[in-house]
């Protein structure tokens, strides 16, 4: 008998929908999976028959085909388990057919058959909503990522023989779908327990990190050894803007295919921070492996990259961000294979200026020589700085300051100008998918980012003066942008451009060396 059961894969972030084609004929015994699934798909016929048998279904023994299709795309994971064993059941006559004809199945099946929880279902319900499909069966774990999604039914289920029964007896069986749960119910917690007002001085840094918050720019520090660099990276999650639900959403589908996703929370309600070792490979970086997963630089979309002892990555690895740092998003290409994930994230390096840390330190000698140096400089290249819109220089603190008892700018102060400039930004860009000026396109920069004659002539100077490129130039003018939105102004002033101009001149004076 031939039965016909809808489930759906995953290409990336993006679901596509699968037929689950079930033929069960007479002769000698025999399960077969075809469709173009991996390993874990054809390790399912294992499962899904040890699940009926000990849920107290039939098992039949008889040869057994199961299609995926379309044949064509690439099949990963356990969660077309469930919808195998529907399709057998159904086959079976042990279901009645007509009685899920609408629904979609996704869950891995234990060999008891519970029903267990699977990688990426947020991604797969917003799929499956946008193509038109209303009712959906998924694990009872993966229910608090679901109550985010409105618009089709969804229905929560620990085990395969309560699914057969609902399916059986669907007007009495008492389960009803998930409830759905506003983003503004979540209590949000920041996590962070650093704070501005533990950092002693660092004022142009702590300017520097305001504005990267407030218009969502990369930042370089650099400075010698105990500076307060990491501490300082540390405390700015404390004045990062919340997130926006579709900046939410966007971030867990990410966190939901990499396995990651807190499914107690069910949505990430932080912006996520990064914080890769130097010694991470290129693929944890970028993304990929057998199953396409996303990087690092994926995993801190809408969030925060921190690259601590910049030139200690590899060049290689550190080459890899150029693409991301401009376009906000990555492709992974496999032989058989090829993914896009976004990447929109901030960038925050840190970096001593040598390798013993000293260069152009006032308290101590640099005992480098000029040739050490470079190649420790050289493998940040020209167009990586070029993509990072705020250089800093984090030098030591005085005894004085590091120990007076005036009291420090706390997170929350700060945090209140970012959130008022952010809030600017997001009725600014409230018809395209930006969130922050570091994002404008060339045409936003230019209907965003108009210049009085004055700031004509103090960019002109500028860029002849440090030999900008037309790239640097571009980010002078949103970094300005964000400085008037901290200032509740619409026009940029002279001395928004001076400031900004400020922040790019410092890779000079390393770099020459």
């Amino acid at each position: 008998m031939l039965s016909k059961v809808l489930s759906f894969g995953l290409n990336g972030l993006e679901g596509f929908q699968v037929q689950i084609e079930t033929d069960i004929i007479g002769g000698l015994p025999h399960f077969d999976i075809v469709g173009l699934g991996d390993k874990s798909v054809i390790e399912a016929r294992e499962r899904v028959k040890s699940a009926i048998r000990n849920s107290g279904f039939e098992f039949p023994v008889k040869h057994y085909t199961i299609n995926l299709a379309p044949a064509d795309l690439k099949k990963e994971g356990p969660l077309f388990d469930l919808g195998i064993a529907v399709g057998i059941l159904a086959a079976t006559e042990q279901i009645v057919e007509k009685s899920f004809e609408d629904y979609i199945f996704l869950g891995e099946l234990s060999l008891d058959g519970t029903i267990k929880k699977v990688r990426g279902v947020l991604p797969i319900l917003i799929s499956a909503r946008t193509l038109g499909f209303k009712k959906i069966i998924i694990p009872k774990d993966n229910s608090e990522e679901a109550k985010f999604i409105s618009g089709i039914d969804i229905y929560p289920f620990s085990s395969l023989k309560e699914l057969v029964i609902f399916l059986n007896k669907e007007n009495s069986f008492p389960i009803n779908p998930i409830k759905t749960k506003s983003f503004e119910e979540i209590e949000k917690i920041n996590s962070n327990k650093l704070d501005f007002e533990n950092v002693k001085g660092q004022k142009v840094a702590k300017r520097a990190l305001e504005i990267a918050a407030a218009g969502g720019h990369n930042v370089l520090m650099i400075g010698p050894p105990g500076s307060g660099k990491s501490m300082l990276a540390k405390c700015f999650s404390g004045i990062l803007p919340d997130l926006t639900f579709e900046e939410a959403l966007e971030v867990t589908k990410i966190h939901s295919v990499a396995g990651e996703l807190d499914l107690r929370q069910g949505i990430i309600t932080e912006r996520p921070i990064r914080t890769p070792h130097h010694t991470a490979s290129t693929i944890s970086l970028t993304g990929g492996g057998t199953h396409c997963k996303p990087g690092e630089i994926s995993l801190a979309h809408n969030g925060v990259l921190y690259l601590d002892e910049f030139p200690e990555y590899s060049r290689q690895l550190i080459e890899t961000l150029r693409q991301p740092l401009e376009d906000g998003y990555i492709t992974v290409a496999r032989a058989n294979q090829t993914v896009t994930y976004p990447a929109s994230f901030t960038l925050i390096a840190s970096m001593n200026p040598c390798p013993c840390g000293y260069y152009g330190s006032k308290e101590r000698e640099c005992k480098c020589t000029p040739a050490q140096i470079h190649k420790y400089l050289s493998k940040i290249s020209g167009p990586i700085l070029d993509r990072i819109d705020i250089h800093i220089e984090v030098d030591n603190v005085s005894y004085k300051e590091l120990n007076n008892n005036q009291k420090e700018e706390c997170s929350s102060e700060i945090k209140q100008r970012v959130d008022k400039a952010r809030k600017m930004q997001l009725e600014r860009f409230k018809s395209s998918k930006n969130y922050c000026n570091a994002k404008m396109t060339v045409p936003q920069t230019k209907k965003f980012c108009k210049l009085s004659p004055d700031c004509e002539k103090l960019m002109e100077l500028a860029f002849s003066n440090l030999k900008l490129s037309a790239r640097a130039h571009d980010r002078i003018l949103k970094v300005a942008r964000t400085i008037a939105d901290l200032d509740g102004l619409e026009d940029i002033l002279p001395s928004h451009i001076a400031e900004a101009i400020s922040y790019r001149s410092l890779d000079r004076k390393y770099l020459e060396v």
